[in-house]
């Protein structure tokens, strides 16, 4: 259990909202703490086991993990035979491929920093990213779905299109010199092939790749991670290599892995997002097991993935499970091979799988502490996680705040939850600490919350989510929750939208399996015998899942389901003032 945090007299250290985790130092299962020593210590201990299986129309690559060491060590020479050197912004915007993972890792062995773009990104996003990121040398996937990023990069700069490999001078983007494409693409001008960027390191001394990696300190930056932008513009998140290595290490822990396990996990997740890397790469590397690569989620091509290469730990999002049980292969593919699979998840109820695996999920996190601070393991009995976000993890101290004044609360009120430790960011991209952390080094994290008299943070939500009706305050959150259990509900999301008497009005906007009819009274009804009567949505709105924008986390902009909350509303009153029937 978390120990209370700070000096003085237990009584009133006790009563405030201050909790820490043991130290760091007590943590079982960390290794080195860096990427690239990450990465050498798994090859060390594991070598010829398989690291990664990717699935292509021209056949299957394996790579074992002495293999993905050698990739990494390739893209590394031909980094430091370019002039990449300790610091240098690397951008890697590709899918889930072999070389996003290989890059990645190779940046970190030639002293660089990995700017993980999202192959999301529209024309506008990419422009705003390399700009501020000052990525030096970008290695893209040349085609992504209907995306052709070649173009789209030439458009955005018509100099690259003119240039030599290497010879970039463009004022657009004045630190990009060089560009490497995989896969479908234009090669030409300043972009490069694959094979000729890697043919570049041919020469490069082994053993001075090597020692470059040896020479990255845990406190170095190793990579720039984007936040999803829910709330505006993505936020550059610097990240060091201690910070990314204790949760690649840590999450065998949280997940209850072991190499005996035989880990096969599957994700479809763009590894661009922190969580999605940690979570996948971390568990699948540190324990030995192999991670089946997916590009994009194509959910029947994902089933058959699945069975083929007996995975027995799936990955995805709340609406890919939905997605899946949707797949027209559902009830034919033969899913017995899993294990590691929640029972509150779609897969759980396919006739082939059985379970009883209760993932991690009590747990909370943010993009700028690498994702999780506090966490319960999985299988942690309810009686246990008593539906709280967990107790602080090694090294995490956490406190909740008055929003407003920053003054300390006491035990069981709720407040803003900031929090420090040593997976914390090194800050944002352009902004000074200063301005982002507060006089105690705390990063505020902007969410709602509290912790109980043993130590349990309790999210609550965006404290600019909160919805304000009637002089009360409504987590949507807890509103979601309850609305998902209504049987055909595959998705719920709840929102304030203005009211001239209420101050806000409380919608939920919902979506429903296929074939299922529900009405917005039968709803309704089933909230009002589960939640106190002033958080009962007072209009249910119902729409496709492809009316709803998600970020590539499958976040929704809070801004975008309001305003589409609004139009429906403002458009269902003109509709009935126009039959009459407007109150």
């Amino acid at each position: 259990m978390a120990a209370a945090n700070g000096k003085g007299s237990a009584e009133p250290q006790e009563a405030l909202s201050i909790v820490s985790g043991p130290p760091l130092s007590e943590e079982p299962g960390l290794g080195p703490l860096t990427l690239p020593g990450f990465l050498r210590e798994v090859t060390r201990t594991y070598g010829d086991r398989e690291a990664l299986v990717w699935r292509t129309a021209d056949g299957t690559e394996r790579w074992s993990y002495t293999d993905l060491w050698e990739r990494a060590v390739e893209v590394a020479s031909a980094l430091r035979a370019c002039g990449v050197g300790k610091d240098s912004r690397v951008g890697v915007l590709m899918t889930n491929r072999p070389e996003w993972i290989s890059a990645v890792f190779g940046v970190g062995l030639a002293g660089g920093v990995a700017v993980v773009l999202s192959t999301f990104s529209t024309a506008a996003e990419l422009d705003h990213l390399l700009q501020v990121s000052g990525t030096s040398v970008l290695l893209f996937e040349g085609t992504v779905v209907k995306k052709d990023f070649a173009a789209l990069l030439t458009e955005l700069e018509p100099e690259i299109g003119r240039a030599r490999p290497g010879a970039l001078q463009s004022a657009r983007f004045p630190f990009l010199r060089r560009l490497a494409v995989i896969g479908e693409g234009a090669v030409g001008g300043a972009i490069e092939s694959w094979k000729d960027f890697l043919d570049h390191g041919r020469d490069e001394p082994r053993e001075l790749v090597e020692a470059t990696g040896a020479s990255v300190a845990p406190s170095d930056l190793a990579a720039l991670f984007f936040s999803s932008g829910t709330t505006s513009r993505p936020k550059g998140i610097l990240n060091s290599h201690r910070g990314i290595a204790i949760q690649l290490w840590r999450f065998a822990r949280m997940y209850r892995f072991e190499p005996a396990d035989n880990i096969r996990s599957w994700a479809a997740n763009g590894f661009f997002w922190s969580g999605n890397f940690g979570m996948v790469l971390g568990s699948t590397f540190s324990t030995g097991g192999s991670v089946v690569l997916q590009a994009t989620m194509v959910p029947e091509e994902a089933l058959e993935l699945m069975q083929a290469e007996r995975v027995n730990f799936p990955f995805a999002w709340p609406h890919q499970w939905a997605q899946l049980e949707a797949a027209p292969n559902w009830a034919d593919v033969d899913l017995s091979s899993m294990r590691f699979v929640d029972v509150s998840t779609a897969l759980a109820r396919h006739p082939t799988v059985t379970t009883n695996w209760h993932e991690p999920g009590h747990a909370y996190g943010n993009t700028e502490t690498f994702t999780l601070t506090t966490c319960f393991p999985a299988d942690t009995p309810p009686e246990t996680h008593r539906d709280s976000s967990g107790p602080p993890l090694p090294g995490v101290t956490l406190k909740i705040v008055d929003p407003l004044t920053g003054v300390v609360l006491p035990r069981g009120e709720q407040g803003e939850i900031c929090v420090k430790g040593p997976t914390l960011m090194l800050g944002y991209l352009g902004i000074p600490l200063d301005e982002t952390l507060d006089a105690e080094g705390y990063f505020r994290t902007g969410d709602g919350g509290y912790v109980d008299a043993d130590g349990l943070l309790f999210w609550k939500g965006r404290l600019n989510d909160i919805i304000k009706t009637g002089g009360a305050n409504v987590s949507p959150r807890e509103v979601d929750e309850t609305l998902i259990t209504f049987p055909g509900v595959k998705a719920g999301f709840t929102v304030g939208v203005p009211h001239e008497t209420l101050g806000e009005l409380v919608v939920a906007c919902v979506v429903l399996h296929d074939g299922v009819e529900a009405e917005a009274g039968q709803i309704r009804a089933f909230l009002r015998e589960r939640l106190a009567s002033y958080k009962v949505p007072r209009e249910v709105l119902f729409f496709a899942e492809d009316d709803f924008k998600m970020t590539g986390s499958a976040k929704i902009k809070t801004a975008d389901l309001r305003k589409l909350a609004t139009e429906r509303l403002e458009k269902d009153a003109a509709a009935a003032a126009a039959d009459g029937n407007a109150p």
